[in-house]
């Protein structure tokens, strides 16, 4: 990977939930690259170990921590043991989250037709939608709970969530996911207000449309078409096309940075090729 500019964080400890995600991963290995030792937590060990590996081998300082983002014992108990492996968080990188199938509806707009054949905002699963806003909210809120007593009046202490394009125009079917991330970006005002007085700067990322392996099948045909689905994003994509991973790192990197955005805060960025701007005229 190749650093869009060069950003020091030597001994800067820096906590990232979500870390075993295609983005999140991508995150850790740009901030180890800057010198960072980064504290990985992730649900999933096999994908812990892929990044602590990576980072490892190219020189920098990591360790993975498998933590419930939903479970406060946990977190408090990785905490813990981060501040025995690497020292106290400085920066704290909220990459948990993702969406739930039994949260989504089949329709893009309601019909009265639809119901029984289809699943509608009728037939939601209660339970589905509260494990999205578990995980999107509360999967932030507790983490930051945990680790933002450890960077108070700390010289470059950040928080950077990671809320969505959705927070500004929520998509048809993902009525949870779209709610759970505007709360996402409430929240990181909220707190960039409430910790302005001791040196805790709250901001976040909203990425748009971004072509991973994660998302590839939902994006693209078995021939490398695009689905109908993909073909409105592209339309509504002033730019024309979907994001590359790489293409948060420079957002990431100066939010992170203390010397580029020190009065930087309370702010979403999108990264989203102009989709939240565009009117769709």
């Amino acid at each position: 990977m190749k650093l869009p500019f060069e950003v020091d964080l030597q001994d800067k400890v820096i906590v990232i939930t979500g870390a075993g995600g295609v983005l999140c991963s991508e995150f850790a290995i740009a901030l180890a690259k800057c010198n960072a030792k980064i504290a990985l937590l992730d649900i999933n060990k096999e994908s812990l170990n892929y990044v602590e590996d990576e980072i490892k081998s190219n020189g920098g300082v990591a360790k993975g921590y498998v933590c419930n983002v939903l479970k406060p014992e946990e977190i408090k108990e990785v905490h813990e043991q981060i501040k025995v492996d690497l020292g106290t968080c400085d920066i704290l990188i909220n990459g948990a989250g993702g969406n739930h199938p039994k949260a989504t509806t089949d329709d893009e707009y309601f019909e009265f037709s639809h119901l029984g054949k289809i699943k509608t905002f009728f037939d939601l699963d209660e339970e589905g939608i509260r494990f999205v806003f578990d995980l999107n909210y509360f999967g932030t809120l507790l983490v930051i709970k945990e680790f933002a007593l450890d960077m108070i009046n700390k010289k470059g202490a950040s928080i950077i969530n990671i809320s969505s394009m959705n927070a500004f125009t929520p998509l048809t079917k993902i009525v949870a996911y779209s709610a759970s991330k505007a709360s996402i970006s409430n929240l990181t005002q909220w707190l960039a207000v409430y910790f302005s007085k001791v040196g805790i700067r709250c901001n976040a990322i909203a990425p748009g449309f971004f072509a991973t392996n994660q998302n590839r099948k939902l994006l693209f045909n078995e021939d490398g078409t695009l689905t109908p689905r993909s073909e409105k994003i592209i339309n509504s994509t002033p730019m024309g096309r979907f994001g590359e991973k790489e293409e948060l790192i420079g957002t990431l990197l100066y939010l992170v940075s203390e010397e580029a955005s020190g009065f930087v805060n309370g702010v979403v960025i999108p990264v989203d090729g102009g989709y939240s701007a565009y009117s769709g005229v």
